[in-house]
């Protein structure tokens, strides 16, 4: 038997067979290439995302710090805004409601302030001498036992300041709505 046509007949069935098994590994490379990139893309992307989060989030305390009523109050007595008397409403049947009267420029009201303590008399030192004499109701001095460090701070708190005191700024959430449909 001769052994040639049976080797011509296999040999383009072998390069068939390598040329499909060479195409699939290029074509898996390739793949996998092409997926590997996209990972890398993917947490670049993600990364960014994170620090645009940080930086948005960073951003809204700034807005919402600056949105707070005290700070708010505070710009607008730098611009030299004073606030406005009681808010007078227009009906929907054309009446005012309220009584109109032009703002006016009141001093703003300090913030109390605490009041220095004191200063203790020191360990070795006598306490002071009292004696107590008949003042001219006939009772003791009360007055006797206090020392004259500094002025008194009764006046200085906010519920002695009485019906004259200005009211404190009001809020928006103070005021009622005037949009007619809330």
């Amino acid at each position: 038997m001769p052994a040639g046509p049976s080797n011509a007949a296999r040999t383009p069935f072998v390069l068939l067979v390598v040329l499909l098994l060479g195409g699939g590994l290029i074509t898996l490379l390739v793949l996998n290439s092409a997926l590997n990139e996209g990972s890398f893309r993917l947490s670049e992307l993600k990364k960014r995302t994170t620090d645009l989060t940080d930086e948005q989030q960073a951003l809204q305390h700034d807005v919402d710090s600056s949105a707070e009523p005290d700070a708010l109050a505070r710009r607008a007595r730098e611009l030299g805004m004073v606030p406005g008397g009681s808010p007078v409403f227009l009906g929907p049947d054309g009446k005012v409601r309220g009584v109109p009267s032009a703002a006016t420029a009141e001093p703003a009201p300090a913030p109390p302030q605490k009041a220095p303590a004191p200063p203790q008399p020191p360990a070795s030192a006598p306490p002071p001498s009292v004696t107590p004499g008949p003042t001219p109701s006939g009772s003791t001095s009360a007055a006797a036992g206090t020392t004259a460090a500094g002025p008194s701070t009764s006046a200085a708190t906010p519920d002695a300041a009485g019906p004259s005191a200005p009211a404190a700024p009001r809020t928006p959430s103070d005021q009622p709505s005037t949009s007619p449909g809330r």
